[in-house]
Parts: C-alpha cells; structure tokens; sequence
C-alpha cells in the first residue's frame, strides 16, 4: 500500500493511499476487481480512525465504490455529526478533481451496517450527487430476535421437513458443483442466472470462513441450495439460492430460509439480510411478500453518481 496524499483540515486528517489488502470488517473492500486500482480514503483524528471509503478506480479514471460488489460506500466509526461526514465527502470530491477522476459513483450499505446510512444519503444529495437507483432490501434485526424466531419456528418445521422425508444441512463451501445445479433451475424458471464463477472462486478461497452453503435432499436427491454469506462479522447476507422445480417437497425455499436463521444464530450475527427483490423493470412483489415472513425492516441501498 503507498500513501498519495495527506491532508488536515483542522483537528482532522485525509489519509488517501492506493494498491494493497486494509484492515476492513467488509472483506470484499479488499478484493481487486478486475485488476482495478483501489484508493483508499480515510478520515481520522489524533490517530483514531472515524469513517473511510475505497473506490475501484477504472481505466478511463471513473472511481466506483465498490465494483462488482454488493455495496460499498462510507463507514464509519464513530458517532460523527453531519457537519464531519459532510467535510469528508468535500474532501474526496476535491482530491478526486485534482487527481483528474471524471466521476464518482458509490452504493451506500442500508442502514442496518452502518447507523449513518441515511444521513449519509441525505448528505450525498446535498453535495450534488445523482440519485442512479434505489433497492429495498428486507432484514430480521436483532440477535435476541434472532434466537426467538429459531426458538418459535425451527424445531416445528425440521419436524415437518423430517415428515416430508428431507433433510437439510449447512456447511463452508468445498466445491462448486453446485453451481450447476443452481443455473439449471433458474434457467427452467426463466430467470437469468449470470454469475462470476472465477470472482467467487477467489473470494471463497481468500475468506472460506465467511461463506456457508445450505442444501436440501431426499433419498441422497439434493432439491435446493442456497450461499449465506457473513459481509461482515455481525451479519449474514441471503446472497443466492434456487431449487428443482420439479421437487417432491413443497416449501422448499421456506426449509432452506430457516435454515439460513440457524446458521446466523449459531454465527451469533445481529442481523440477517434478504438482499433486495427487483424485476428489471418493477419490483417482484410475490417475492417481496414472501420474504415479509422472515423479516421485520426495510431499507434501501442507494446508488450516487456525480460528475466531476
């Protein structure tokens, strides 16, 4: 990692450097996408980190935060007021024209990773950013929630699923023969399956410990899978899933849902999201209101753009 600048603003210092792994909970702000050089904003006072950002710089000089990723965006810290958040987006903008960057685009982690979300939002608007798109994603908030949604409803629907002759099972990932099975099924369904294989084959052997695959069976049949994946250290993201549409057992989607919630139980993570339910053109309510069911808040993962 090599520092390009550094600058104070009172009490406050900008740190920006480039290239090179950062101690960052969100393991996917260290992974090079695409050979893309990474920049690595950062915002501190007397020596204490209070928010940063890393942009994927692309080759004709557009900084992405955070490409081929689920999100990115601002983090922070600490309790920040807005006139400091507002001083460090001032900040990047201001080194991103002297650097000769053309545009500045960043997707903002929904509230539930970082309290500041909305704030920061608001304060992205406010400094001239383009609103580009808006995803609601639905969340089960809470770790002792968490526990009593399992203690309600796991033992009841394991029981069902025993009924039923199936079994289900959670595990790291090994392989990724799965995968074929998952393009198979969507693809029966006429949904688009389109997926980097090589991209997850490198952030499953770079963080195995953060990814979990979930698979439902019957007489050695499996029927279904699904990939939890831990963003960060106190979450667990519904990150893909599909079954056989042709299964002999009903709810499929809902066994492998609650299976989901014991994983995050026993990963003891704070909250659980169920990622966003867009069609290309409108939003898929079926799947927005089955989700509901596992569920209790909504939040949006907002995507700025502004050109310099």
């Amino acid at each position: 990692m090599r520092e390009l600048a550094k600058k104070n603003y009172g009490e406050y210092t900008l740190s920006i450097t480039n290239g090179g792994a950062i101690q960052a909970d969100y393991f996917l702000a260290n992974l090079i996408s695409d050979g893309a050089p990474l920049l690595h904003f950062v915002l501190t006072k007397a020596g204490k980190t209070l928010a940063d950002i890393t942009f994927a710089l692309t080759e004709d000089l557009n900084a992405v935060s955070l490409e081929n990723a689920p999100f990115g965006g601002i983090w922070t810290y600490a309790s920040l007021k807005s006139a400091k958040i507002q001083l460090f987006i001032e900040a990047i903008l201001a080194y991103c024209k002297e650097y000769g960057i053309r545009s500045v685009k960043v997707t903002q982690a929904p509230k539930p990773y970082d309290s500041h979300a909305d704030l920061i939002n608001y304060l992205f608007f406010k400094s001239g950013f383009r609103q580009e798109s808006v995803l609601a994603h639905q969340f089960f908030l809470g770790r002792k929630k968490i526990k009593k949604f399992i203690s309600d409803n796991y033992n009841k629907t394991q029981a069902k699923l025993k009924k039923e002759g199936g079994q289900i099972n959670s595990a790291f990932i090994s392989d990724f023969g799965f995968l074929d099975d998952l393009k198979r099924w969507n693809q029966a369904k006429g949904y688009s399956f389109t997926l980097d294989l090589e991209r997850l084959v490198q952030q499953v052997s770079l963080f195995p410990e953060r990814y979990f695959l979930i698979s439902l069976e019957k007489r050695g049949i499996t029927l279904g899978y699904s990939v939890g994946v831990k963003l960060t250290s106190n979450s667990m993201y519904y990150f893909l899933s599909g079954m056989d549409p042709k299964a002999p057992i009903k709810n499929v989607g809902e066994y492998m849902l609650m299976e989901l919630f014991q994983l995050a139980m026993r990963e003891k993570t704070e909250f659980i999201d169920l990622g966003s339910s867009d069609l290309e053109s409108h939003a898929n309510h079926p799947l927005m209101f089955f989700k509901s069911r596992f569920s209790n808040d909504i939040s949006n993962k907002v995507t700025w753009i502004r050109f310099l």
